[in-house]
C-alpha cells in the first residue's frame, strides 16, 4: 500500500498549517505522512494556537516553523495552501488543493478555536478522502 503524503503550506508555518499537520497526524493514525512549512517561518508556533491544541490534548510547543523548499514539496502527493496566495510557489505533478481560512494571528482564544475547529472537519474530511482512493488503488478488481 502506498502511504501518500500531505504538505500543508501558509506563510509563516507557525498557525494554520501547523495545526492540520497536527490534526492529520492525530486522525491519519500513522497512514499518511504529514509535512508542514511556510514561505516566510515565523520564530515559533503561535502561542494562542498552542493554546487550543493543547484543548485537545496536542503539544504544538516543541514545533519549529520551517521554510517550504523545492526538496520539501517533491515529497508531497498533496499540497494544501492556507491563505498564502501568490506567495506559495507551485511544484508541477502536485495535487492542489486551497483551504481559504482566517490567519489565527492577533486572534482571540475563541476565534482560534473556531480556526482549529475548521481545520479540524477539513482534515477529516481529507483523511476520509485520502483512504477511499487508497483502498481503489489496492482493491484486486482495479484494471489500472
Amino acid at each position: 500500500m502506498t502511504t501518500p503524503t500531505v504538505l500543508f503550506v501558509c506563510v509563516h508555518n507557525a498557525g494554520r498549517s501547523q495545526m492540520a499537520a497536527a490534526l492529520l497526524e492525530r486522525h491519519g493514525a500513522g497512514a499518511i505522512n504529514v509535512l508542514s512549512a511556510g514561505t516566510a517561518p515565523a520564530d515559533e508556533v503561535h502561542p494562542i494556537v498552542a493554546e487550543s491544541m493543547a484543548e485537545l490534548g496536542i503539544d504544538l510547543t516543541t514545533r519549529q516553523p520551517r521554510v517550504l523548499s523545492p526538496e520539501l514539496a517533491r515529497e508531497a502527493d498533496v499540497v494544501i495552501t492556507m491563505g498564502c496566495g501568490d506567495t506559495c510557489p507551485v511544484f508541477p505533478g502536485k495535487r492542489y488543493l486551497d483551504w481559504e481560512l482566517e490567519d489565527p494571528k492577533g486572534k482571540s482564544l475563541a476565534e482560534v478555536r473556531v480556526i482549529r475547529d475548521d481545520i479540524d472537519r477539513r482534515v477529516r474530511e481529507l483523511v476520509e478522502e485520502l483512504r477511499l482512493n487508497l483502498l481503489h488503488l489496492d482493491s484486486p478488481t482495479n484494471d489500472a
